[in-house]
């Protein structure tokens, strides 16, 4: 069983489904309404659990009804909490999310107390870096404490995945402590500075950001798969087909199962079919972590 480490958000998310997105300023009404929580860092987490990983989580809560039953639902999915902090300073992280019958979507965040996840009290955690195979972190919390992690995780030899989404106006500065960058076409374009839509297009982008000193860069194109740019050369993997109803958290689905197929010592082929079909079963269900496939169902779908 793989030991997972996931430094991230952990949100309430508030879902409004409807028939299609809202123009600027336009009222789309009709939808209905989905609350459930959320998280770059908190889905990462469930879905690492979910798919046979030993999962613990750093993240920051308000001290409020939704950060408390935040942390009971990930105690309760066998993700070890004790990393998961609660403050008085500031609200638990929100985001308000739309989505249209075509399972697109349209999100905005509310940071809250993600935003005071700070390295010193990231760096409290320092028996769970020693015990981590793997780390996954995101944009959802402070850049310096992403770098703190990365550095600190890295000297112990673990491999680290660095989602690196929402993909930030400070430049970044911890390329070479990256194992495995995971952008979407969009933010392999902002972050290189090079146009990522096609697969012409991600392959030159994922070089340029290897030769930053990324390990391996895992460009994620939604109905077009996935491709990687590692030493070796260029993996491309095929989409899955599914009746997608909503995409919100297929990325997460994605890392999260990147991770527990990399802790297992799976080749990353192998690792990055693993991670597709996991991303395409979290696009057939509404919401965010009820979104998320367990082992079984992503082996069914994989034929591992």
């Amino acid at each position: 069983m793989p030991r997972v480490l996931v430094i991230g958000s952990a949100n309430v998310d508030y879902t409004v489904a409807v028939a299609r997105l809202p123009q600027p300023g336009e009222t789309v009404s009709s939808g209905t309404l989905l609350v459930n929580h959320g998280g770059k860092g908190a889905n990462q987490a469930v879905a690492a659990r979910r798919l046979g990983a030993d999962v613990r989580l750093i993240a920051l809560v308000g001290d409020d009804a939704a950060g408390r039953s935040i942390r009971a639902a990930l105690a309760d999915e066998g993700i070890g909490v004790a990393g998961v902090a609660v403050t008085d300073a500031a609200a638990t992280g929100t985001a308000l999310i739309v989505v249209d019958a075509e399972g697109r979507n349209q999100i905005a965040v509310a940071p809250g107390a993600n935003r005071l996840l700070t390295v010193e009290r990231v760096g409290s955690g320092a028996e769970d870096f020693a015990w981590a195979d793997v780390l996954v972190c995101q944009l959802e919390t402070p850049l310096p404490t992403v770098r703190w992690a990365l550095d600190h995780v890295r000297r112990r030899r673990a491999i680290t995945i660095l989602n690196p989404a929402p993909v930030p106006d400070a430049p970044l500065d911890c390329w070479s402590l990256v194992d495995y960058l995971t952008p979407n076409e969009g933010e392999a374009q902002r972050l290189s500075g090079i146009p990522a839509a096609g697969a012409d297009g991600a392959v030159r982008a994922g070089e340029v950001l290897r030769g930053r000193g990324v390990g391996a860069v895992v460009v994620t194109r939604g109905v077009d798969g996935v491709l990687a740019c590692a030493a070796d050369g260029v993996h491309r993997v095929p989409p899955v087909e599914v009746p997608a109803i909503d995409t919100t958290a297929a990325g997460d689905a994605f890392n999260g199962a990147l991770a527990v197929a990399l802790g297992e010592g799976r080749a990353l082929p192998a690792a990055l079919r693993f991670a597709n079909a996991a991303a395409a079963l979290a696009c057939t269900r509404r919401g965010a972590q009820p979104s998320l496939p367990t082992r079984s169902e992503v082996e069914r779908l994989f034929g591992r």
